[in-house]
């Protein structure tokens, strides 16, 4: 099975092995939007996979540097 590329560049690795993404629909239009969806917006989010489907990305996406 194929690893989506382009979405393996959007996620990131801890170190303990959890995937974390920035959530979608927040680059533009933001100015109506209230305070408290702008901030809960620039937080990521962790994605809850199988661990079948967790290994495809696990081997293909960068680690995180923190």
């Amino acid at each position: 099975m194929k690893t989506n590329k382009s979405f393996t560049k959007r996620i990131k690795i801890t170190r303990r092995g959890k995937l974390v993404a920035r959530k979608p629909g927040q680059n533009h239009f933001n100015a109506k939007e209230s305070r408290k969806s702008q901030m809960n917006q620039s937080r990521s989010q962790n994605l809850s996979f199988s661990p079948k489907v967790m290994q495809r990305y696990i081997t293909t996406a960068s680690p995180s540097k923190n």
